[in-house]
């Protein structure tokens, strides 16, 4: 391929279904302004089911649909689509992730100057329960504007674009890589790469607003979280078990982190003390997934955890749904 017609950034979605639940997405990535240097890659069970409406892909330079039959473990879809991608940088989108216009554009610039990951501005989709804001605050606190730029500690999981040559040396070990981003940042930063926040780089994220759905999420999470982290490292089962016995601080720690970014951002009017309720429903049961990843290893903590990372809609409330449906 001419460099003349690579594309500059390749866009990687997973949809679990077809292409209904992707498809405000994708109509955000069409308004980019770098649409005709964008490669959308979708990820899908099948392309005979996907149902794709392919006019509306017209614009981008290019698009292909990867085939993976049942999509069960998010970061493994995403690992099978990376090896489809041609341009030099990839971009994890999603379902219930909306780019503003110049997000591609500011993530491309940013990469040119070396950086080896750039992360997003957050912003909130679906800002009427507090539910909502906790999730934004806990998942994404330092990266919520106001935020300056610069050099990063770490990045919205799942929203991060990255250099493709990176991610690609990690062979058969790239889905166990990205299953838990955070493990993926720490690697990278000891091998000598520097990630970089881009505010200009912002989206729209819709965040879980059912309780249901929020206090068994953030339980999965806890339990992948845990056991990657513990797996990754190699910890001996002693400490296993010291960080067993200290779960139950995680959530007052992380309570505390979470208020002082809020408090940062200028939020606590809106925010404290209402939001805190909904930040202890999640905060608990992660700490005892945590624990219990700790314990007894992943299990089925990946398959389950992801089907809370797809088709969104299943998880928000009526009104929020409404909204997203039309």
């Amino acid at each position: 391929m001419s460099l003349e017609s690579q594309p500059e950034l390749s866009v990687l979605i997973v949809t679990p279904d077809d292409y209904r639940t992707i498809r405000r997405t994708v109509r955000h990535l069409r308004a980019q302004t770098l649409r005709e240097r964008l490669e959308l890659i979708i990820v899908a069970p099948s392309r005979a089911s996907l149902g794709l409406v392919e006019e509306e892909l017209e614009g981008f330079q290019r698009y292909a649909v990867v085939e993976v039959g049942e999509v069960g473990v998010v970061a493994e879809a995403k690992a099978a689509g990376l090896r489809e991608a041609r341009a030099p940088f990839v971009a994890f989108a999603e379902d219930h992730c909306f780019p503003a216009p110049g997000w591609a554009a500011s993530l491309v610039e940013a990469h040119r100057k070396g950086w080896a990951a750039v992360g997003p501005a957050m912003r909130n989709a679906n800002p009427r329960t507090m539910i909502s804001w906790a999730g934004l605050m806990l998942h994404f606190g330092c990266c919520v504007e106001p935020a300056a730029t610069g050099r990063a500690e770490t990045l919205p999981w799942h929203n991060t674009s990255y250099r493709r040559d990176l991610l690609l040396a990690y062979g058969d070990r790239l889905a166990s890589m990205i299953i838990v981003e955070g493990m993926l940042f720490d690697d990278m930063k000891s091998n000598g790469h520097e990630l970089y926040f881009e505010p200009s780089a912002a989206t729209y994220h819709v965040n879980i607003s059912r309780l249901s759905s929020w206090v068994v999420h953030a339980f999965w999470g806890g339990r992948l979280f845990g056991a990657t982290r513990a797996r990754e490292k190699r910890w001996s089962a002693l400490r296993r078990l010291v960080y067993v016995c200290g779960s139950p601080l995680v959530p007052a720690l992380r309570l505390r982190r979470a208020l002082r970014e809020i408090r940062h951002k200028g939020l606590q009017r809106e925010l404290i003390p209402r939001v805190i309720p909904a930040m202890l429903a999640a905060l608990i049961p992660h700490a005892f997934g945590e624990a219990t990843g700790y314990a007894l290893g992943l299990g089925r903590a990946a398959r389950r955890y992801s089907y809370f990372e797809m088709a969104r809609t299943r998880h928000v409330t009526e009104e929020d749904r409404r909204e997203l449906e039309t």
